[in-house]
């Protein structure tokens, strides 16, 4: 497991083992399926358990994976609703590291 997102934030880990993105306490997670031999980080599901809701942690998960799919070269495929419909929208810069095929995203 690995430290994504440093001080000042939720300490955000990547489970490897478990293909999750997850808080320190793992009931906040981010999961995924690698795609195309490894180079495509699908994100399928984010799950914030109730008492845990409205503190952004669903952000902080997105950010540890986009960020982890650009310093590994790795596309992203937002398959999960929040990303694909409330994260990307607001953050549009993000956009740039969507999978893309033939130019047209593939979502």
């Amino acid at each position: 497991m690995a430290n994504i997102v440093g001080s000042g934030s939720p300490m955000i880990v990547w489970n490897e083992g478990t293909k999750r993105f997850e808080t320190e306490d793992k009931k906040a997670y981010l999961e995924y399926v690698l795609r195309d031999n490894g180079k495509v980080l699908d994100l399928v599901h984010t799950f914030v358990p109730p008492s845990k809701r409205g503190l952004g942690l669903a952000s902080h998960l997105t950010l540890a994976a986009f960020n982890h799919a650009t310093s590994h070269s790795l596309s992203v495929i937002p398959t999960c609703s929040y990303i694909s419909e409330t994260f990307l929208p607001k953050n549009p810069s993000w956009n740039s590291v969507v999978y893309k095929e033939s130019g047209q995203s593939h979502i």
